[in-house]
């Protein structure tokens, strides 16, 4: 599933191209996973695209859609879209071939289209006029722009593994399996320990490890696991920096030892039992 540095790359790539255009057609196939498609082909044709950016996982449109007949300021909408498992936002020409499981399609006022992709269609589409809330909820700070403080205070005293917390959006928005294992691994925090067993020093490290994982990753565009791919169509590099992610029973880069894998939080963690040491139980007093 694409993860902050995923979709942190897609949106540097659209806001190099749509930033200004304006949307003058809307084509849709399957719907099943837009919220309310027909006030998509209703209200964006029309809109002008004013910024692109990210928070969380979601990918942010923001639009402005003049108010047809009114002398009222334009109409700020945000388009929201979650990528799912396999969901891909390509710019192309009106003529290039169409990839099977194409399911959107916005057509731009330079002739050029933004298409959405999504075999398995596990992505979200919704649209949100300005001043009818967030569908976002409560979401944690983002990893890149919180401060060594606010990102200890964050995941410091808590009775939950550090895996966990890492991918509970309400603590950390953007945080995914991927990068919480890379960044564990080099900090050398075991995923299975508990926040509140981790010294204040420990969770300074980690920031600091978070931080270089992630800006690592999206200098390299993220990692291309098996479907994600950028607004042009090219695979990210990350994934051939990998230290334990999915390398389970294979050496580890810094010490030699097999990488282990354990489930935390109902997901998949890899670490090396020698640099990320397994807490030990407590005895029971008697």
């Amino acid at each position: 599933m694409p993860e902050l540095p995923e979709v942190e790359t897609v949106v540097r790539g659209l806001q190099k191209v749509l930033p200004g255009r304006r949307i003058v057609e809307v084509r849709l196939g399957k719907t099943d996973f837009i919220e309310d498609p027909a006030a998509l082909e209703r209200e964006l044709p029309g809109s002008r695209i004013a910024a692109v950016r990210r928070y969380g996982k979601f990918l942010v449109f923001d639009l402005e859609s003049p108010q047809a007949g009114t002398h009222k300021p334009a109409l700020l909408i945000h388009l929201l879209i979650h990528l799912g498992m396999t969901g891909q936002l390509i710019t192309c020409a009106p003529d290039a071939s169409i990839a099977p499981h194409t399911h959107v399609f916005f057509v731009l006022d330079d002739g050029r289209e933004l298409r959405y992709k999504d075999p398995r269609r596990f992505g979200n589409m919704q649209m949100v006029v300005q001043g009818n809330g967030s569908p976002l909820g409560s979401l944690g700070p983002d990893p890149l722009e919180a401060t060594e403080t606010e990102f200890v205070q964050q995941l410091r005293g808590h009775r939950a593994r550090i895996k966990a917390l890492l991918l509970d959006q309400s603590v950390l928005r953007g945080m995914g399996n991927i990068y919480a294992d890379e960044s564990l691994w080099r900090a050398r925090i075991n995923p299975m320990r508990l926040a509140s067993s981790l010294k204040e020093a420990e969770l300074r490290q980690l920031y600091r490890a978070v931080q270089t994982i992630l800006k690592e990753a999206i200098r390299l565009r993220g990692s291309s696991i098996s479907d994600y791919v950028d607004c042009s169509g090219e695979r990210g590099e990350f994934q051939l920096k990998h230290r334990v992610y999915q390398r389970e029973g294979k050496k580890c880069a810094r010490c030699k030892a097999l990488i282990r894998r354990v489930i935390v939080a109902g997901r998949s963690s890899h670490f090396c039992p020698n640099c990320q040491p397994v807490p030990r139980a407590r005895r029971r007093k008697k």
